[in-house]
């Protein structure tokens, strides 16, 4: 690939549209102001777009109006690969703790974030909208060719019941009754070639209480897990815990793609 076109493999969107060669699409406002006035690319410029669907491909920018650009697709960069199916469930916290943590659990690989409500929540207001996009723009930046899913924030009890009980529930439990995390995960693992589906939850600043832990235990779904000798916050126990996972039976095993 010439030097002149290796440059715009730094811009990719994210798009609902499918993509296949010779399609066009129109772009909406937010991304045609990007394109336009923030990455001053014109008509005959290439991007590189994906959708979670059909993988990777380049466009070329054929129309430029003010409040919509227009696309043709021209080839694929990259086919769809399988990612690895793991949640992240966590109490909201601090609006940029929240937001931070949102951004690195996308590039971290996570496939769905859940919010849930616990009776130590501090704030039970969660800008979804807003974390869709933060997830979307970290998702354009890592090269994933998926964006996670943002659920709604549901209570805990909500949430348990409706947990797919296939689904292995990893949960921090911060009393030190765990077991590490990183030998949970390899024996997950097991002889798989890749990380069975499981999820990741967190607590809030403070802590789950007593009765929640002794909800959570009792469930054949849940195994708590501890997160090392030191206290760590609630943002930073649900990164280190999807590092962990994503190293030991997760995509870390593997080089990067593409």
């Amino acid at each position: 690939m010439a030097d002149s076109e290796l440059r715009f493999t730094r811009i990719r969107l994210f798009v609902e549209d499918d993509l296949a060669v010779g399609g066009a699409i129109v772009l909406g406002r937010d991304q045609s102001h990007y394109l336009q006035n923030v990455m001053r690319r014109g008509v005959g410029d290439r991007v590189a777009l994906f959708n979670g669907r059909d993988g990777e491909y380049w466009a070329e920018l054929i129309e430029m109006r003010r409040a919509a650009a227009r696309v043709s697709v021209s080839g694929q960069l990259r086919t769809q690969v399988s990612e690895p199916d793991v949640w992240l469930t966590f109490a909201p916290i601090k609006r940029a703790a929240v937001d931070f943590m949102t951004t690195k659990a996308t590039e971290l690989g996570v496939a769905r974030l859940l919010p849930v409500l616990t009776a130590r929540t501090n704030s039970e207001r969660v800008n979804t909208r807003r974390l869709r996009a933060n997830a979307t723009e970290a998702a354009e930046q890592s090269e994933r060719l998926s964006v996670p899913v943002v659920d709604e924030p549901v209570r805990l009890p909500a949430l348990l019941a409706a947990w797919p009980a296939e689904r292995c529930l990893l949960v921090g439990d911060e009393t030190g009754a765990g077991r590490p995390i990183a030998q949970v995960a390899a024996e997950l693992l097991s002889d798989a070639r890749v990380v069975p589906p499981l999820a990741v939850m967190t607590g809030p600043e403070g802590g789950f209480v007593p009765e929640e832990l002794d909800q959570l235990r009792d469930l054949p779904f849940v195994i708590p897990v501890g997160l090392g000798p030191r206290v760590l916050r609630a943002d930073t126990a649900a990164l280190a815990a999807l590092a962990v996972v994503q190293a030991v039976a997760g995509d870390w095993r593997s080089g990067r793609m593409g």
